[in-house]
């Protein structure tokens, strides 16, 4: 007899449940005010930026304010948290279930989450390039740290750093299932940070069509050199400037050596407690994204591009030597 052989009643029975399942419609997404007391913003900015110096300084300064926060690294390259550390890396979550679930063991708080001077912080981690997808890596980890007991957990502000010009669904995850209430983007007076803060208020702006709550509650302004460009665009998309982080030569070599510069009566203290205030003051903006032209539009000529002529090319153009007519294979039908 064929072991291989399935009941036609089971099959049936299988093949009905899926259907029932299928047919199920997904729970709907709240369309009310967010009611949670703890604060969680989802901070995005293009890789480099200073997303992960902002938010050290700035849990950091929120800590000696009194705050309990917790930090949460989401970008692959596990460096949010370094700076509070001295440079050390952080184990991350993924890793670490990696780890613990190869020995048969379960993951413990202590196993990923780490204090200093009052600040908790975590990463997601991430897979290295070309062996796996850094979203679904996301998503893992917000699994993992749901396990553990994230809803229950009790905070006045959750600070998560995110990737912004990484597109997959895992980096848009706190936007697109209302995980947070609240957005600040991160960026520069360059054209490409600006690029992926307009992204993020797009993708900020399609969710809310379908319901979510997420907003844009600000920008940072970081390596502000007087140009204006980046508080050009938040106003030109309707969001405030929280803090302008100036391009100074003392905040480069002190966060290259891993010193936090947030610290109340320190030189940089007074900026980052005015930060601290915006941020916790700030209110979920609708931003209305600017178009390419526009974005393009910020920035002179000569620091984008010149009104070159767009020439339409040739199949001879590339083909380096002339095109040969060949017959189409489209019907083409006489006009009545």
């Amino acid at each position: 007899m064929d072991t291989h052989t399935v009941d036609i009643g089971d099959l049936k029975t299988m093949t009905q449940r899926l259907r029932d399942e299928a047919a199920q419609e997904p729970d709907a997404v709240p369309t009310g005010e967010p009611t949670k007391e703890t604060q969680i913003i989802a901070i995005y900015g293009k890789g480099g930026i200073g997303k992960s110096f902002t938010l050290a300084n700035l849990s950091y300064m929120m800590a000696q304010q009194g705050k309990k926060v917790l930090l949460i690294g989401c970008d692959p390259k596990s460096d949010t948290t370094s700076l509070l550390f001295g440079g050390r890396a952080c184990p991350t979550i993924i890793e670490t279930s990696s780890k613990k679930k190869q020995a048969g063991e379960q993951v413990a708080i202590g196993d990923v989450c780490f204090i200093r001077d009052g600040v908790y912080a975590m990463e997601l981690g991430g897979p290295e390039v070309g062996r796996g997808c850094g979203g679904r890596g996301i998503i893992h980890g917000f699994e993992l740290m749901e396990k553990l007991g994230f809803h229950e957990w009790d905070f006045d502000y959750v600070l998560l750093d995110f990737l912004g010009d990484v597109v997959c669904g895992g980096f848009g995850l706190p936007i697109a299932r209302d995980m947070c209430q609240k957005v600040i983007v991160v960026g520069s007076n360059d054209l490409q940070s600006l690029y992926v803060a307009n992204n993020v208020c797009s993708a900020v702006e399609y969710f809310r069509k379908l319901g979510g709550n997420v907003g844009v509650a600000g920008m940072v302004v970081n390596k502000d050199d007087g140009t204006g460009e980046a508080a050009a665009f938040a106003e030109k998309v309707g969001i405030p400037v929280l803090s302008a982080i100036p391009a100074d030569d003392d905040i480069r070599r002190k966060s290259a050596s891993y010193q936090i510069i947030g610290e109340p009566g320190g030189a940089w203290g007074p900026l980052f407690e005015a930060l601290s205030q915006n941020v916790a003051d700030s209110t979920p903006q609708h931003p209305t994204p600017l178009t390419q032209d526009e974005l393009l539009a910020l920035f002179d000529a000569d620091d984008s591009a010149n009104d070159f002529p767009m020439t339409p090319a040739t199949i001879a153009d590339l083909c380096g030597k002339s095109a040969v007519e060949k017959p189409t294979l489209e019907v083409v039908y006489d006009e009545v």
